[in-house]
C-alpha cells in the first residue's frame, strides 16, 4: 500500500510539470515527498561518484555501498515510476484534455498553490524573524520577473535540447519554478512534446541526457542546504512559491492559448483550489495533534 501511495504521489509531481508555469518541486512538497526525493537522489548521487573515485584508486566499494544503501528507494523508485508514468499520459493523453479548458486548470493550480504556501512555512522548523519575511518577499519578486521574461526562438539543435533540458531539470526540484515552463521560454516545449509524441531517439536520448547532467549538478547542492540550511532554504522556497504565481494567473498568461473563460467559472475553479489544499492542511494537521495527545 505504502509503495502505491508513493507511486501516486510521484505521479501527482509527473503530471504538474506537463503543464507551463505548474512546479513540480511545488506539488512535491505539497504530497511531502519533496525532502525523501532530494535526499534520496542525492546519496544515489554520492553512490555513484564513490564508486568512481573508490573504484579507480582501488578502494573498494564499501563506502558506495553504504551511499546507496540510504538512497531510500522504497520512496524514490516507485515515485520515480510514477512521475514517469503520469507524465507520459499527461503529455499523450490529458494535454488535448487541458488545452480546451486551459484557464480552468490554471485558476485551479493558482488556488492549489495559494492554498499551499503555508507547507514551506512550517517545513522550515523555526520560528520566521523580520528578515526572513523580507528575503522571501525579494526571492517572490525575482520569481515574479523571470516569470515575465519573453519566449525566446532558439534553433533546435542536440546541443540546445541538452542545455535545455539540464537548465529545466534544475527548475523541476525547485518549488515555485516549472520545469515546462523554462522550456516554454527557450522555445524547446512544443518541439519535446513532439518528439515525446513521435518518439524521437535521438532528441529523447540528448533530452535525457542534458536532465542527468542538471540533476548531477543541483541535486547534492539542494541536499546540503536542506541538511545544514533547512530554516534560510524553506524561507526562499516560499518566496519562489509565492512569487511563481504569476504564472498561474489565468487571466494573463504567455502559456495560455485555450477558449475563454467566464470570470464566475475561473473563481470557482480557485477557490475550489485552494479549498482541496487547505482541507487537507487541516486534516493533516487534527490527526498530528490528536496524535500527540495520546
Amino acid at each position: 500500500m505504502t509503495w502505491f501511495l508513493n507511486f501516486l504521489r510521484g505521479g501527482a509531481v509527473g503530471t504538474s510539470e506537463a503543464l507551463p508555469g505548474t512546479s513540480g518541486g511545488t506539488v512535491a512538497l505539497i504530497v511531502r515527498l519533496y525532502d525523501d526525493l532530494i535526499n534520496g537522489a542525492g546519496h544515489v548521487l554520492g553512490g555513484i561518484r564513490l564508486t568512481l573515485t573508490d573504484g579507480l584508486r582501488g578502494r573498494g566499494l564499501g563506502a558506495a555501498k553504504e551511499e546507496f544503501k540510504r538512497g531510500q528507494w522504497g520512496v524514490v523508485i516507485p515515485a520515480l515510476l510514477g512521475m514517469a508514468t503520469f507524465l507520459i499520459l499527461a503529455i499523450v493523453i490529458l494535454e488535448p484534455i487541458v488545452h480546451n479548458h486551459t484557464q480552468i486548470v490554471y485558476a485551479a493550480f493558482f488556488g492549489l498553490v495559494l492554498g499551499s504556501l503555508p507547507i514551506p512555512y512550517q517545513e522550515s522548523r523555526s520560528r520566521w524573524k523580520l528578515w526572513n519575511y523580507g528575503l522571501a518577499l525579494l526571492f517572490a519578486i525575482a520569481a515574479f520577473l523571470l516569470l515575465g521574461l519573453p519566449r525566446v526562438d532558439v534553433v533546435i539543435s542536440l546541443w540546445t535540447v541538452f542545455l535545455s533540458a539540464a537548465v529545466a531539470i534544475c527548475a523541476l526540484v525547485i518549488p515555485g519554478l516549472s520545469g515546462s515552463f523554462i522550456l516554454l521560454t527557450f522555445g524547446m516545449y512544443e518541439p519535446t512534446l513532439t518528439a515525446v509524441r513521435s518518439v524521437d531517439i535521438p532528441y529523447i536520448l540528448t533530452f535525457a541526457a542534458g536532465a542527468a547532467t542538471g540533476l548531477t549538478a543541483f541535486v547534492k547542492l539542494l541536499q546540503y542546504l536542506l541538511t545544514h540550511k533547512r530554516h534560510i532554504t524553506m524561507v526562499i522556497l516560499t518566496g519562489l512559491m509565492a512569487g511563481s504565481l504569476r504564472a498561474l494567473w489565468p487571466w494573463d498568461n504567455q502559456a495560455l492559448d485555450g477558449p475563454e473563460t467566464p470570470m464566475f467559472g475561473l473563481i470557482i475553479a480557485m477557490v475550489i483550489g485552494f479549498a482541496v489544499v487547505t482541507s487537507i492542511l487541516w486534516l493533516e494537521r487534527r490527526h498530528t495533534l490528536t496524535a500527540q495527545s495520546h
